[in-house]
C-alpha cells in the first residue's frame, strides 16, 4: 500500500512538473512574440494616435470607434515592427542594445515572424476597414509599408538621412487617429505629424551618439559615422530649435490656447538646454539623458495639447 501511494505521488508530481513546464514554455513563447512588436515604441505611437482622436472633434470621440481604431493601429504597428525585426535580425545581433531581441537569439524563426506579422496586419486591416473607415486603413497600411519596407530596406542601410526621410512613417499616428474619428486628414492633423517628424532626428541622433560603436559594428550609415560626431551634435541643436518653433504653430493657427503655448515653450527650452550642452560639452551620459528627455518631451507636449483642449 505504501509503495503504491509513493508511486502515485511520484506520478502526480511528474505530471505537475510537466504541466508547469508546458505553461512556462507557452508563456515564454508568448513573451517572445510580444517583444517582437517592440511594445515600448508602440505605446508612444498609440498614445499620439489617441491624442489625435481626441483633438479631432469638439466632443468626446465615440468610444467604440476609438477602441477599434486603437486596436487596429496597434496591430498594424506591431506587424511592421515584426517585419523590421525579421529583416534586421543579423544587424541586431551585432548591437549590444538589440542582440537580446527574439530574432537574433533564435527564439523565433523567420517563418514564425512572417506568419505572426501577417496575422497581426490582416486582423488590423480588417478591424480598421470594417469598424472604423477605409481611409484610416489605407493610411495605416501606407505607414506599415513606409516603415517596414521603405525605411527598413531602402533607407536605413544606405543613407545617413534615413532617420530624416523615414521619420514620416513614425510621424503618422496622430493623422491616423484623426482620420479614424472624422474620416478625413485636415491640415491640423498633418501639423501634429510635422511636430513628430521634426522631433525624430534629434531624438534618434542622440541615441546614435552614445551607441556609436554599435552602429559602426552593424555597418549602418548613421550621421555620426558618415559625417562625424561634431556635425551630428550641431544638427541636433539646429533641429531642436526648429522643433520648438514648429510646436508654436498650433497656437498660431488657434488650434490650441495659451496653456499649451506656455507648456510647449517650457518643454522646448529644456530640450534646447540639453541640445546646447550636448553641442558644447559632449558626454555619453548627457547624450543618454537627452534621448530619454526627448521621449518625455513628446509625451508631455501631446498631453498638453489634450489638456489645453478641455480646459
Amino acid at each position: 500500500m505504501t509503495a503504491r501511494m509513493t508511486a502515485n505521488t511520484a506520478t502526480e508530481t511528474t505530471a505537475t512538473e510537466i504541466q508547469l513546464g508546458t505553461e512556462s514554455s507557452t508563456a515564454h513563447l508568448l513573451g517572445q512574440y510580444w517583444a517582437l512588436t517592440k511594445p515600448r515604441v508602440t505605446q508612444l505611437a498609440i498614445f499620439c494616435a489617441v491624442i489625435g482622436m481626441f483633438l479631432s472633434t469638439a466632443e468626446l470621440p465615440p468610444w467604440q470607434v476609438g477602441l477599434m481604431a486603437t486596436l487596429g493601429i496597434w496591430l498594424l504597428a506591431g506587424a511592421a515592427f515584426a517585419v523590421n525585426s525579421l529583416i534586421e535580425r543579423r544587424i541586431d545581433d551585432k548591437m549590444a542594445r538589440t542582440r537580446m531581441r527574439p530574432m537574433p537569439r533564435g527564439e523565433l524563426s523567420p517563418l514564425q515572424a512572417i506568419v505572426f506579422s501577417a496575422l497581426l496586419g490582416g486582423v488590423g486591416m480588417w478591424l480598421l476597414y470594417s469598424f472604423v473607415n477605409p481611409l484610416t486603413m489605407w493610411l495605416t497600411l501606407a505607414t506599415f509599408v513606409g516603415y517596414a519596407v521603405i525605411y527598413t530596406v531602402l533607407l536605413k542601410p544606405y543613407t545617413p538621412q534615413n532617420i530624416v526621410i523615414g521619420g514620416m512613417s513614425g510621424a503618422m499616428p496622430p493623422v491616423l487617429g484623426w482620420a479614424a474619428i472624422t474620416n478625413s486628414a485636415p491640415a491640423e492633423a498633418w501639423l501634429l505629424a510635422l511636430i513628430i517628424f521634426v522631433w525624430t532626428p534629434p531624438h534618434f541622433w542622440a541615441l546614435a551618439l552614445y551607441r556609436l560603436d554599435d552602429y559602426r559594428k552593424a555597418g549602418l550609415p548613421m550621421l555620426p559615422i558618415t559625417h562625424g560626431v561634431a556635425l551630428t551634435r550641431l544638427h541636433i541643436l539646429l533641429y531642436t530649435v526648429v522643433l520648438v518653433a514648429v510646436t508654436t504653430l498650433p497656437f498660431v493657427i488657434r488650434m490650441a490656447g495659451a496653456l499649451y503655448l506656455i507648456v510647449a515653450l517650457i518643454l522646448g527650452a529644456i530640450f534646447i538646454g540639453y541640445s546646447w550642452r550636448l553641442y558644447r560639452n559632449y558626454s555619453d551620459k548627457l547624450a543618454r539623458a537627452t534621448f530619454s528627455y526627448s521621449i518625455v518631451y513628446l509625451a508631455a507636449l501631446f498631453a498638453a495639447l489634450l489638456v489645453d483642449k478641455f480646459i
